[in-house]
C-alpha cells in the first residue's frame, strides 16, 4: 500500500527548508561518499533541497555528438547534487561551522555559529 500525504502537504510534496547556504559560499562534505572534501557552492535548488558543489560527487554521462550545437560526444564527467544536510559552511579560516543571523545597522548579515565571523561580502 502506498504511503498517505499527509493534507496539510497534498499540493505540495517537498517540504520546503530555510536555506542559509548561498551560492559562491565554500562548503565541506560531512556526509556520504565524498566526505571531507571542499567546494564551492555552483547552484542551489531551494524547493528539493539540494546543492551543487564543485568537484563533489562526480558522476559519469555518455552524451550524443551534436554538431549543430557543438557539442562532442563520448563520456563527460559533471557534478550532481547532494544535500544541503549533507555540507557546512567553511569561514575564511576554514572552520566548518553552522550559520546564524545578526542585524548590522539596518540590514540581516549571516554569521558563523563558530567564532562569530560575518560571512556575507560587502
Amino acid at each position: 500500500m502506498a504511503r498517505r500525504i499527509p493534507p496539510r502537504h497534498q499540493n505540495d510534496p517537498w517540504i520546503r527548508v530555510k536555506i542559509k547556504i548561498k551560492k559562491e559560499d565554500t562548503v565541506k562534505v560531512i556526509a556520504g561518499r565524498d566526505k571531507g572534501k571542499t567546494g564551492r557552492v555552483l547552484q542551489v535548488d531551494a524547493e528539493k533541497g539540494k546543492v551543487l558543489v564543485e568537484g563533489v560527487s562526480m558522476v559519469k554521462r555518455h552524451t550524443k555528438p551534436n554538431p549543430q550545437r557543438q557539442i562532442k560526444g563520448g563520456i563527460a564527467e559533471r557534478e550532481s547534487p547532494i544535500a544541503i544536510s549533507n555540507v557546512m559552511v567553511l569561514t575564511s579560516g576554514g572552520v566548518a561551522t553552522r550559520i546564524g543571523y545578526r542585524m548590522e545597522g539596518d540590514r540581516r548579515v549571516r554569521i558563523a555559529k563558530k567564532g562569530g565571523e560575518i560571512l556575507d561580502k560587502k
